[in-house]
């Protein structure tokens, strides 16, 4: 089997070279003539410790455009700049885990999707540039998102109320990720990056550039990224290390974009294409091996501050995407998996009335899935979405309110045993739901010190195809999984409620927050097991060994537990909270962080735990900035999980304590001309190599792959 992915868009060499040599290029010009020079947007610049005060951001996941952290009424978390760069992990899931709140799912190292305050799968929405990402990811725990975070420019995590303008299935959360593929503000000259990094528990080799170019009219992006790693390696009981077999990866992609600038800048319209490729082990199995392949087109319109009695912006995203996974047995083609979907968002922001400012819009998505092998337990099958939606915020002296509103029909078709599937998958059949949500929310700024908010949500989520229509062996969960055609809607009522401290008015950095949260669920969909035992066929306790052999002959192998999507009544609810205290300010800083957050997640009716909740979390650390240099260290001490259901094979999960360390130097880098600047960094991830077991993972995968050992990783970025 050829497991080196196919990359049909262009050689990450070419954009590294066409970045150095257009830098090189617009700095001789402009010391010949000068010129307006294009600014860097700032998530990829080197932050200093004055930045690290209450973000200014343009906060995408708000339709109204907020620009001060301070005035968004719901949760919401941003991960840019430099964070991000000492973030980046293989996995977007791994990438995010440790911001408040969010934890991930992890299936070794190359498969790991976000969880937030305990619910992962569908009930997380991940977006891209606020379009859907059709891949298989919420299916099974070993597939992967079709998202590399070396191809990232940021990441929004929002929480709360707010996630109804994204659709049902956005209950749990929304991971917003933005690339700038077609460039949303107009280019005036060249900018760009390059990122190279290395080391690691499993010997990361990548590499990523960026390039962006334009005439303040014209703009062009292109983007291209190569990863690849080695089987990685975890702690022994001796203090040693040793290999995960079949845990090694390879990745490339990239992408074309091009926009024109609307309006004299207040718009742009623009279109990108996209490429990914992935072929990855999975560490359940020693020769099952995953080969991804990803294709997306996108097109945006966008006016802004159009200054109309009525209409103040219009803003139009459109998107499609081809996906494919193959999964290899050795050489042997096993199952192939394919999405292939399309979603519009339209969204027109009215003018100002007052104090009243918002957004109405529509949604639509289709998707059709289908899996086609030996462990297809899904058929084939067609989802189709589409929604209007209200968002508004009024302003009143120090209080500022959100409404949100969202109605939305959702159909599932499923096309049952037809083009030779498996005969248990029964004739074609059709669900329809009617979904309502709605949102209130209030954020009252008390002085300039303090912050308090509090949102109201009702949610309604449709259930998924899988949950519906499942029926077959999930090899990788080791479960003989059974949909559910008579699920009803999920409803969920959700409270959150919190407190921002900003020590005089964040000048200095000090601060502290606060939230509280709870949701409670009718028709929560779970995956519980029944008692039954199956075969690879379905057959009831006996398996088909051609001989009429019974489950204890040497065919019981070929047995898996039955696991039914069972509608129950569950509650989530937790707390997080986090502080930074500036101890030093000049002429070097010093800052103490703390970090805490968790989440107690109940199935009422059956009066036990829901299953993979991440435990008790609370992390410290100390950083020190001065003149370019960043040191820092901290320790997460993820406490033991005992809350299990009884359905989990290996019960609890221990508590363990990971120490890291980051050591890092900016500086501008006069080789490439005036305005550029590099970063050099060295990260070191559980120092003291302890072997521990992530409990938001599954029972059948969690001791089959701790979480890395001891590694070092060491990395340059260079942005001009």
């Amino acid at each position: 089997m050829n497991t080196k992915p196919r990359v049909r868009i262009f050689h990450l060499r070419t954009v590294v070279l066409a970045a150095l040599f257009l830098s090189g290029t617009q700095g001789a010009s402009a010391q010949s003539q000068p010129q307006p020079q294009a600014q860097p947007r700032p998530q990829t610049q080197p932050v200093t410790p004055d930045d690290k005060k209450v973000e200014k951001i343009i906060v995408v996941g708000n339709p109204l455009g907020v620009t001060d952290a301070r005035d968004v009424v719901s949760p919401v978390g941003v991960l840019g700049g430099n964070d991000l760069l000492l973030r980046r992990a293989n996995t977007l899931g791994e990438t995010v885990d440790g911001l408040l709140g969010v934890s991930s799912t992890w299936f070794g190292p190359n498969a790991g999707r976000p969880v937030i305050r305990g619910l992962d799968g569908d009930r997380v929405k991940v977006l891209t540039n606020l379009g859907a990402s059709f891949d298989a990811s919420s299916l099974s725990f070993d597939h992967n998102s079709a998202i590399d975070p070396l191809a990232i420019e940021r990441i929004e995590v929002l929480r709360g109320s707010a996630t109804l303008l994204y659709g049902g299935m956005a209950i749990g959360g929304v991971v917003n990720v933005i690339d700038n593929r077609i460039p949303s503000t107009a280019v005036n000259g060249v900018r760009g990056a390059f990122e190279a990094r290395g080391g690691g528990a499993d010997r990361e080799r990548s590499t990523s550039a960026l390039l962006e170019a334009g005439n303040n009219i014209f703009s062009i992006h292109a983007d291209a990224f190569d990863r690849r790693t080695g089987d990685y390696r975890v702690p022994t009981s001796t203090n040693g290390a040793s290999p995960i077999i079949n845990s090694s990866a390879e990745a490339r992609g990239g992408a074309l974009g091009a926009s024109i600038s609307l309006l004299s800048g207040r718009g742009n319209v623009g279109i990108s294409h996209s490429r990914y490729d992935s072929n990855y082990g999975t560490v359940a199995e020693p020769d099952v091996r995953i080969d991804m392949q990803q294709s997306r087109t996108a097109a945006e319109f966008n006016l802004r501050e159009l200054g109309g009695a009525v209409i103040d912006s219009v803003f139009v995203k459109a998107a499609q995407s081809d996906y494919q996974h193959i999964e290899f047995e050795g050489r042997a083609v096993g199952t192939v998996f394919k999405n292939k979907g399309s979603d519009l968002r339209a969204e027109v922001k009215h003018a100002k009335f007052g104090s009243l400012e918002g957004v109405i819009g529509v949604q639509a998505e289709t998707f059709r899935f289908s899996a086609l092998g030996e462990e297809a337990f899904v058929p084939k099958t067609r989802t189709r979405n589409q929604a209007v939606f209200l968002f508004e915020e009024l302003t009143i002296n120090k209080m500022r309110y959100a409404v949100g509103a969202r109605w939305e029909k959702s159909r599932v078709n499923s096309e049952g045993a037809a083009d030779n599937l498996p005969a248990r998958f029964g004739g074609a059949s059709s669900r329809d739901f009617s979904l309502g949500s709605a949102s209130f929310g209030g954020r009252y700024l008390a002085n300039r010190e303090w912050i308090i908010t509090a949102n109201l949500a009702v949610n309604e989520r449709a259930p998924t195809y899988y949950e519906l229509y499942a029926d077959g062996p999930h090899v990788a969960t080791a479960a003989y999984e059974i949909g559910n055609t008579k699920l009803k809607k999920e409803r969920a009522n959700a409270v959150d409620v919190g407190a921002t401290w900003l020590l005089n008015g964040d000048k200095n950095g000090t601060r502290a927050k606060l939230n509280f949260f709870q949701q409670s669920f009718r028709q929560f969909v779970a995956l519980r097991r029944t008692g039954i035992d199956r075969d690879t066929e379905g057959n009831r306790g006996v398996s088909d060994c051609g001989d009429g052999t019974s489950v204890e002959s040497i065919c019981q192998a070929t047995i898996f537990p039955e696991y039914g999507y069972q509608a129950v009544s569950a509650r989530l609810r937790g707390a997080e909270a986090e502080a930074v205290w500036r101890v030093i300010g000049a002429p070097y800083t010093l800052a103490l962080t703390a970090k805490i957050d968790s989440v107690r997640a109940d199935d009422k009716t059956n009066g036990e735990p829901l299953p993979r909740i991440a435990p008790l979390r609370t992390t410290l650390g100390v950083d020190y900035t001065w003149q370019g240099i960043n040191i820092s260290t901290s320790a997460t001490r993820h406490a033991k999980q005992t809350r299990v259901p009884t359905q989990d094979s290996l019960g609890s999960t221990a508590g363990y304590t990971l120490w890291s360390g980051i050591a890092q130097y900016s500086f501008a880098f006069a080789p490439l001309g005036k305005g550029t600047n590099a970063s050099i960094f060295i990260r070191g991830n559980n120092l003291t190599n302890v072997r521990a077991f992530n409990a938001a993972s599954i029972d059948t995968i969690r001791d089959l792959a701790p979480l890395a050992g001891r590694s070092v990783k060491a990395g340059l970025r260079i942005d001009f």
